[in-house]
C-alpha cells in the first residue's frame, strides 16, 4: 500500500514504535476489553504472522494476559516498570550513546583475571 509523498518526507525510522509497544499502547488505551489477536493485529498494524510471538513475550513479563483466545492488559505496575525502563535506557541511549556489546565482552576479559 503506498505512502503519501508528505508521510514519505517525514518517517523517521529512529522514532518508529517496536510492536510491542504499539500493542501495549493499544491494550492500556482499551484496558477494559479483551481482544482476539487478530484485531489486535488490526489494530495496530501490526502482521498477523508476527503479532502471536510478540503477545507471547508480552506474557512471558506479566505485561498482557491470555485466556484463549482473548489477550488483555497485564499487571499495571509491571507494564509501568517496563515502561519506565525503556524510557530510561533510551534517554541514556540519546545522552550517552547506545552500549556496544565488543565493549562489553572486552571489559569483562580485561577484568576476568583481576581479584583486587
Amino acid at each position: 500500500m503506498p505512502i503519501g509523498i508528505d508521510e514519505f518526507d517525514s518517517h523517521d525510522p529512529d522514532e518508529r514504535e517496536t510492536n510491542a509497544e504499539r500493542v501495549i499502547g493499544f491494550l492500556i488505551h482499551n484496558r477494559d476489553k479483551a481482544y482476539k489477536a487478530v484485531e489486535i493485529a488490526e489494530a495496530t498494524g501490526i502482521n498477523e504472522n508476527s503479532i502471536h510471538p510478540v503477545l507471547k513475550r508480552l506474557a512471558d513479563r506479566d505485561l498482557v494476559r491470555h485466556r484463549e483466545p482473548y489477550w488483555a492488559i497485564g499487571d499495571l505496575d509491571a507494564v509501568r516498570n517496563a515502561m519506565t525502563f525503556a524510557s530510561t535506557a533510551g534517554f541514556l541511549d540519546e545522552e550517552l550513546g547506545s552500549e556496544s556489546r565488543e565493549e562489553w565482552l572486552a571489559a569483562a576479559r580485561d577484568g576476568a583475571g583481576n581479584d583486587e
